[in-house]
């Protein structure tokens, strides 16, 4: 066969099947209902989806619901109906991890451009790819006139020139007028400065997320921030107020060791733990825990290379990714930026578990692809963990779906109703019973297109 036909065989792959209906009909599945944070038990058995134009038109009970005339009918009885996953803080970085995403069912991402750091640049040319919810950071001060350019956060506020009220604003429409769903707050902000960036936010309908140092996490849920994202990062406000000011200063430096050897010797039974819980539960905000950062520390992880989708990512791709054939990392990374203390993931998810168990709120983001994680695979990682913390199956898949629409006010994502995005997966078992069966995908639909997902494992030339 020639080169040429080779070629044209592999791109032709990863087009979207083309639907030669415009409407498109799923009969008689079980849709599962994950409203109100996945409290809502209001599951419809024996269902119609009616799907048209990259959204849902028509979704319910067989008897309420009719399938319009010509349409395309994909019977679905005893199979699950959830809506596609979104993973709140996530990259890729090629056609083969937006494959892999798309593989796993995660049908968007929040991602953000990071060349040269753990994430590398965000690929916006994939095709097929999931929704890409673009994230930017928001660091309060002029930074393009500092030379040499900041060393640490401490040395951006001791050098550079703090942006005012109406800077900031300016700022942020500049943001969203190239394209940014979401602003990720960075240490660096006063608290003046997170409210004047949350309130414009709000007006914009663009999301915020919080990894914050000279703003206090307390200040932050005053604010109206709509989430805050790394346990180990939203856990600062426990550590002594010294502490807290170092690592605000140089979150990935020096003070970053001192603070996660305080964060693995902390007793999860705290008072101050449970109490702050309450706090962190006490409004909206959803917390973005990335446990699955933590996963190839815990002593019981699996090999997540023996997924599937994996066959298809490099391990180049990876930062510090785990040896493909024994699950594990070859050698520990001692560095200030990068290295964990015994312990430390074991506690916190403890810690997590106490914030659980006061009532927080979750959006599910695996941190992909930093320390070891895997695009898609490890969303599933990531829901798996927040069950061990004590979120229900049901509650678990909530982070990964409607929550989104709650905590950023997105109208359209995440349930399986009239007026959403036809982002939808079919399982073929009740993930509710396990949340390992959300992994059994029958047939995943984006935009309204339904996607072959065999072919998405045929690895794309970039």
């Amino acid at each position: 066969m020639k080169a040429a036909s080779i070629i044209s065989i592999l791109l032709t792959a990863f087009i979207q099947i083309p639907q030669t209906h415009r409407i498109l009909g799923l009969e008689g599945g079980t849709i599962i209902d994950l409203s109100n944070f996945g409290k809502s038990e209001s599951d419809i058995k024996d269902s119609i989806v009616v799907i048209k134009d990259g959204q849902i038109i028509a979704a319910g009970p067989r008897k309420a619901v009719r399938i319009p005339a010509g349409a395309m009918v994909i019977k679905v009885a005893h199979k699950y109906i959830v809506p596609g996953l979104n993973d709140a803080f996530a990259t890729q970085n090629n056609q083969a991890q937006a494959n892999a995403h798309l593989y796993m069912g995660v049908t968007s991402i929040v991602g953000s451009d990071e060349p040269g750091g753990r994430r590398g640049r965000l690929y916006l040319e994939a095709n097929p790819s999931p929704r890409v919810y673009k994230m930017d950071v928001v660091t309060g001060y002029d930074e393009e006139r500092l030379t040499p350019p900041p060393s640490s956060i401490a040395d951006l506020r001791a050098r550079g020139t703090a942006l005012s009220e109406a800077q900031l604003v300016k700022q942020v429409d500049a943001l969203v007028q190239s394209g940014i769903k979401v602003l990720l707050l960075y240490y660096s902000l006063s608290p003046e400065q997170v409210r004047v960036v949350v309130r414009h936010a709000r007006e914009l309908n663009i999301g915020t997320i919080g990894e914050l140092g000279f703003t206090t996490y307390y200040e932050a849920i005053e604010a109206g921030v709509n989430a805050f994202v790394h346990t180990s990062r939203y856990s600062l406000e426990l550590a002594p107020a010294e502490l807290r000011k170092e690592v605000a200063g140089a979150p990935f430096g020096p003070p970053r060791v001192k603070y996660y050897q305080f964060l693995a010797g902390l007793n999860a039974n705290d008072p101050a733990v449970k109490r702050y819980g309450s706090i962190l539960a006490s409004g909206r905000v959803g917390l973005i825990p990335t446990i699955s950062l933590l996963y190839l520390d815990l002593p019981d992880h699996k090999n997540p290379w023996k997924e599937p989708a994996a066959a298809i990512l490099d391990p180049k791709d990876i930062h510090l990714p785990a040896n493909p054939l024994t699950g594990n990392r070859d050698a520990p990374d001692q560095s200030v930026q990068n290295s964990f203390p015994a312990g430390a993931a074991e506690n916190e998810l403890r810690i997590e578990e106490q914030y659980q168990h006061a009532g927080a709120k979750y959006l599910a983001g695996s941190g992909t692809d930093a320390f070891g994680t895997l695009p898609g695979i490890s969303l599933h990682t990531e829901l798996k963990l927040l069950t061990r913390v004590g979120l229900t199956p049901r509650e678990a898949i909530a982070a990964a779906t409607s929550n989104f629409g709650d905590v950023f006010g997105w109208k359209s994502v995440g349930q399986v109703k009239a007026g959403y995005n036809a982002d939808v997966l079919v399982l073929d078992e009740n993930p509710l019973e396990d949340i390992e069966k959300l992994k059994k995908i029958h047939m995943v639909i984006l935009k309204g297109e339904i996607l072959d997902r065999d072919k998405l494992l045929l690895k794309r030339l970039r």
